[in-house]
């Protein structure tokens, strides 16, 4: 039966990035018959190991801690959901968007940031040769891409899902300079390139970066008070929440405890992305961008205005103070980073407790930390518990 061609992809900007005009994988394929390459891109990120893996990943919250807190898949979900509804009102690329969204933590270790803090610091505590030997220390945003170029393994011929040049630019969002010369090394002119001559990645890489950051420091409210450690009398000193709370309250003069904070936080969500959208198309009238790769070679477009900027910062210091380093959240990373240290040394000096397909790689360290960057928080536990014999999470 003959195929019919796939449909245009409808309502694209110029400036937006088109599957049809993707600067390719990395091994070519051939297109399929009925999805565009960044549709296909979102699906095999669907489909991957790494992706089911984040439902066991922590947030803010360790994953024992609670069954209705964030979790990395929730959240790469909800900033999959804040992200394609800008996209729509720019006219940019949904799938793309989408696609990035979802697989943007895909190198996260286990625990957060205590685990990926921990790994980084066991990496870097390597002899210079080993070091560089093991491709220096450890970043996640790195790791996610190292997820789909490599780590994963679903396909006969190649490792890794092979995606467009476009979603691995998306992935990437972070990279120090001495880990961008590696890659630009080894891919010219590719996707760590702009980190060296400094460009900037595609408007939908950039939506995804700001989607992740108003998505996280909404549901942290939401987890903080949650978990009893914010209160929403500390959040009326937050002038971007007590606006919103303050307006809930006119509009519903009698709500209160978890119905006021969810109405508070939704009015929020809703002004942000009003915010950037009013902004962002300003800001690409003002240059008038014909093509995606325009939007490379100037700075940063899509934003916030100046007084949500303003107001979004003192929100996330808020939550630096009274949250991430809240004395019960420091209390128990500090035992996820001896979690994760342990493991680290464990394995580097004893890799038959690894398994076979991690224990037999030229570059150990790197293979010890991917084996425990994939595992989610309960196997990171259990995993210490069988080697050494202790509970560090009752």
């Amino acid at each position: 039966m003959e195929r019919l061609p796939k449909p245009p992809v409808p309502g694209l900007a110029a400036y937006a990035c088109d599957p049809a005009r993707s600067r390719g994988r990395r091994y070519p394929e051939a297109e399929a018959p009925t999805r565009t390459a960044f549709q296909r891109d979102r699906d095999r990120v669907i489909h991957s190991t790494a992706f089911r893996r984040l439902v066991y990943k922590t947030q803010v919250f360790l994953n024992h801690e609670g069954d209705l807190f964030r979790t990395r898949l929730t959240h790469s979900l909800e900033v999959a959901q804040l992200g394609r509804s800008i996209a729509r009102s720019l006219q940019l690329n949904e799938d793309l968007v989408e696609g990035i969204a979802l697989a943007h933590d895909l190198g996260h270790t286990p625990f957060g940031h205590a685990g990926q803090d921990a790994l980084n610091a066991c990496m870097q505590s390597l002899s210079p040769s080993d070091l560089a030997e093991n491709g220096g220390g450890f970043e996640h945003n790195l790791q996610s891409l190292r997820v789909v170029d490599e780590l994963e393994e679903r396909y006969p011929s190649f490792d890794g899902l092979n995606l467009c040049f476009e979603t691995r630019e998306g992935i990437l969002k972070h990279c120090s300079r001495a880990h961008a010369q590696r890659l630009e090394r080894q891919e010219p002119n590719g996707v760590a390139a702009r980190f060296l001559n400094g460009g900037s990645p595609s408007l939908e890489a950039q939506l995804c970066n700001l989607a992740d950051e108003i998505a996280y420091n909404a549901h942290d409210i939401d987890d903080g008070v949650r978990s009893g450690l914010l209160t929403l009398e500390q959040l009326d000193d937050v002038p971007l929440f007590a606006h919103y709370r303050q307006q809930a309250l006119k509009a519903h003069p009698t709500l209160a405890g978890r119905r006021l904070l969810f109405e508070s936080i939704r009015l929020m969500l809703s002004d942000q992305v009003y915010d950037v959208i009013d902004h962002t198309r300003l800001r690409l009238e003002e240059h008038g961008l014909i093509d995606a790769d325009a939007a490379r070679r100037l700075p940063l477009l899509v934003g916030f205005s100046p007084e949500m900027r303003d107001r979004s910062q003192v929100l996330k210091t808020f939550l630096l103070r009274n949250l991430y380093r809240h004395p019960q959240v420091m209390e128990t990373t500090g035992r996820a980073r001896q979690v994760v240290s342990d493991l680290f040394d464990r394995y580097l000096s004893a890799p038959q407790e690894l398994p076979e397909a991690h224990g037999r790689s030229q570059q150990h360290a790197r293979a010890v930390a991917d084996y425990i960057a994939g595992m989610t928080d309960r196997f990171a536990i259990r995993e210490h518990e069988r080697l050494f014999g202790t509970v560090v999470f009752p």
